[in-house]
């Protein structure tokens, strides 16, 4: 499989020719959706849910489909019948040939005051994990994990403890859209130094083979 990681949050999962896009958001960039199969979207927060973006890639090919969480599914299904899938912790499905697992029900607290919202994450082949906005830890070993490395509800303790109890193989930086690059070797050197996982990021566009 082959991970190719686009601004902030989404990703874009390549294996047999299919191609699986999660979260491409307000921030993403606009070809992020661009020849996909198969569409996964974590939660209703823009800089994870571009409705517009969404809208233009299902018109595009009638063959792509959407999966997501009961919020976001009814603001797209009218428009697009039998093709947008509402999910929820503990569903599992083929999404172009890739197997995908729910895991998770709400967004991490930002602030007491703010309600929650509802939040899944993803597990692709049993393999990779994207928790959306949420640090939830799946009852499955995970080897890449999609790691929200930085954003308003986290702290880089709470980052690092989340590293050490999904204990995968390795991880890479997602949630980085406001970081900026004076911080990024402090972010590096101590999740890379005290989360007991191989851990590495990849600039927008580049790609990784898993």
């Amino acid at each position: 499989m082959r991970l190719t990681k686009k601004t902030h949050s989404c990703v874009r999962l390549e294996k047999d020719g299919r191609t699986l896009v999660i979260d491409p958001g307000a921030f993403t960039e606009r070809d992020a959706t661009r020849g996909a199969d198969a569409l996964l979207v974590t939660h209703e927060h823009p800089d994870h849910f571009d409705e517009d973006r969404l809208r233009t890639a299902l018109e595009a090919d009638p063959g792509v489909e959407l999966w997501t969480l009961r919020s976001v599914a009814e603001r797209m299904s009218a428009a697009f019948p039998g093709r947008v899938h509402t999910v929820g912790h503990g569903d599992t499905f083929d999404a172009a040939g890739f197997d995908v697992r729910v895991y998770g029900e709400l967004h991490a607290v930002i602030h007491p005051d703010i309600p929650r919202i509802t939040n899944v994450g993803y597990l692709v082949d049993g393999s990779v994990f994207h928790p959306g906005d949420a640090l939830t830890v799946p009852d499955h070993p995970v080897e890449t994990l999609l790691l929200p490395v930085q954003a308003p509800w986290s702290k880089i303790s709470e980052v690092i403890e989340y590293v050490r109890e999904v204990r995968p193989v390795r991880s890479f930086d997602i949630h980085d859209a406001l970081l900026t690059d004076l911080a990024r070797p402090v972010y590096d050197t101590q999740i890379g130094s005290l989360g007991g996982a191989e851990h590495g990021r990849l600039a927008s566009g580049a790609s990784a083979e898993l």
